[in-house]
């Protein structure tokens, strides 16, 4: 049995939940970042004097950086690993977020908005992966919920501090990002292992040492030269089978829809809802109080997959949610006129939602072997980010040619549901849907 195999069956170690820890302090850094410029959004566009399409602009060209860091650096991580990648990731992130801060000029600032968005894109594609597989089988749904959670953390913070700063200097938000990525910086460098599953697939010198300090500190047995000849030698005889790229491809092509449709539903319900709530004819408080149930029921919604997840196969878990997910955004926005209903299930939508990005993040990594993990899962995180660009932009188009709120939410709500579809076309190339993968979990 090869380590990556070992760790998946073996109880959890408190050495693996600070590993789990570490990177969603990194995630909470892509809640922070994308919701920095749409808080400080009106201050930008007052000092530099933009136009509506130009500040649009700025927000979707961090969401660029982010997918070409995804598909772009990923791929380094299966060169030179997941750690050395993060910690190159999250200095780009660092000077971006410094740059940001002192740009003057919008020019300036969407360069530095640019430079962040990859670095960000490099942080996810990394540290979902190295979240995978630092979990067992029972606890990999709720260790990438928390994961996920991480995104709302720092959308939180985002707002506080841009809160405390109306009517200052919005900069000062900018700051606080650069700082808080530098101190992940230095925590990363100093407490963040490199993954065993790269170190047993690459095999580099000292490898087997460092190997086996990360097992000592997860409580698990050491391993040998020997170990790592067999586990090698059982990997280059799946390899030398006809076509093992080629099986690759289908459950790529699902994934990408997958991430593809669920990013889309995330992104229109979390930037459109508060507009089109006005246009209902509910005040602008009530309408931000009905995006903020939204935000609110999503942290809470990626641990709550993450739970169940421990209890079921997490493709059928995401499965439930994605179609829960679309059937909920058509009652929220039929119920959103009496403000109480639609805050109450405005929260229900954001757990929903937010549990299927958590869901995503989890049912990807163990479609691929190792060497290829973090390059497979960059490429689908830059396609969600796809989804994530397109999905305002057509609600606009849609908006702007008459279509209503109601037929708007309606619209997302049929993509969403196209993921579980999907999904269970995904069922025989998904290992965890695997009858021993199924008494792992019920283990």
């Amino acid at each position: 049995m090869n380590i990556t195999a070992r760790i998946s069956q073996a109880p959890m170690s408190g050495y693996q939940w600070l590993i789990i820890a570490l990177c969603t302090f990194m995630n909470c850094l892509d809640g922070f970042d994308v919701m920095a410029v749409a808080f400080t959004g009106p201050s930008v566009t007052e000092e530099f004097g933009l136009t509506g399409s130009q500040f649009g602009l700025l927000v979707s060209i961090g969401l660029v950086g982010m997918a070409g860091g995804s598909m772009l650096l990923a791929p380094f991580a299966d060169l030179i690993g997941r750690r050395p990648l993060i910690l190159i990731s999250l200095t780009l992130g660092t000077i971006g977020m410094f740059g940001a801060a002192m740009a003057p000029s919008v020019t300036v600032m969407g360069i530095f908005r640019l430079v962040t968005g990859v670095g960000v894109g490099g942080i996810l594609a990394s540290t979902n992966v190295i979240a995978s597989e630092f979990s067992n089988a029972k606890n990999r749904g709720l260790a990438i919920g928390l994961y996920t959670a991480g995104y709302g953390i720092g959308a939180t913070v985002a707002s506080l501090v841009a809160k405390t700063m109306v009517g200052g200097d919005w900069r000062i938000v900018f700051y606080a990002g650069g700082f808080g990525t530098l101190l992940a910086l230095v925590v990363v460098a100093v407490l963040l292992p490199e993954s065993i599953a790269f170190l047993e697939q690459k095999r580099s010198s000292g490898a087997l040492a460092r190997i086996n300090r990360t097992l000592t500190r997860m409580r698990m047995k050491a391993v040998t030269d020997a170990d790592l000849d067999h586990a090698a030698a059982t990997r280059e005889t799946k390899r030398a089978d006809s076509g093992w790229l080629k099986q690759r491809i289908p459950p790529t092509i699902l994934l990408w829809i997958i991430f593809i449709t669920i990013m889309f539903g995330f992104y229109f319900v979390n930037s459109w809802t508060p507009t089109l709530l006005v246009e209902e004819g509910l005040s602008e408080g009530a309408a931000v109080t009905a995006g903020t149930a939204i935000s609110i029921g999503g942290t809470v919604g990626s641990v709550l997959y993450g739970v169940v997840a421990r209890m079921r196969t997490p493709r059928v878990v995401l499965i439930w949610f994605s179609l829960l997910a679309a059937a909920m955004m058509v009652v929220f926005i039929v119920s959103a006129s009496t403000l109480w209903l639609g805050f109450g299930i405005g929260v229900v939508v954001g757990a929903l939602i937010n549990g299927c990005i958590a869901g995503a993040y989890t049912v990807g990594p163990p479609l691929y072997p190792a060497n290829v993990r973090s390059v497979g899962m960059g490429w689908a995180l830059g396609m969600g980010r796809i989804g994530a660009i397109l999905s305002p932009t057509i609600a606009g188009m849609l908006k702007d040619a008459g279509a209503s709120a109601t037929q708007l939410y309606v619209g997302a709500a049929v993509v969403v549901a196209v993921c579980a579809l999907v999904l269970v076309g995904l069922r025989r190339y998904d290992p965890e849907s695997s009858p021993a993968a199924k008494d792992a979990l019920a283990g």
